[in-house]
């Protein structure tokens, strides 16, 4: 077995956004010549995530929509703001989304259902941040 490390950066414009990553991981998979094994895709950050789902704007929006509901960002609301942060709602978004995705490799390609797609999600943006992409197997 053998296994392939590499990190993708990201620089966000905005304090939340959805990043479709599908290409880059895949570009990852591609180098590390694995064939048959498990790609981990995690977000090394505690106030982003990785997810996978469908590619589809009004969808993102109504997950984007869903979340400031949950956890609106309120720079007064949080008892983590008295540490001198302003990004509580960041964090509680990331646990709602996770941290992390793990898809099965077959013959060096996603075992994707129809429309699955990787997606970064940064919810306390504006500053580079990374993802790790663990490529395991033979």
């Amino acid at each position: 077995m053998k296994s392939y490390t590499e990190h993708l950066w990201f620089n966000t414009a905005k304090r939340r956004e959805y990043i479709n990553i599908t290409r880059e991981v895949e570009n990852v998979v591609r180098k590390s010549g694995i064939q048959e094994g498990l790609c981990l895709v995690n977000a090394m950050h505690i106030t982003a995530s990785v997810y996978i789902n469908d590619d589809e704007r009004g969808l993102i929006n109504d997950f984007d929509e869903f979340l400031e509901k949950v956890a609106p960002y309120d720079k007064a609301k949080y008892r983590h703001h008295q540490t001198g942060e302003d990004n509580g709602d960041a964090h509680l978004k990331r646990q709602l989304f996770g941290r992390e995705v793990v898809i099965a490799i077959t013959k060096g390609q996603f075992d994707f259902g129809p429309w699955e797609q990787i997606f970064y999600a940064e919810f306390d943006g504006r500053r580079r941040k990374r993802v790790l992409v663990k490529v395991i197997g033979e």
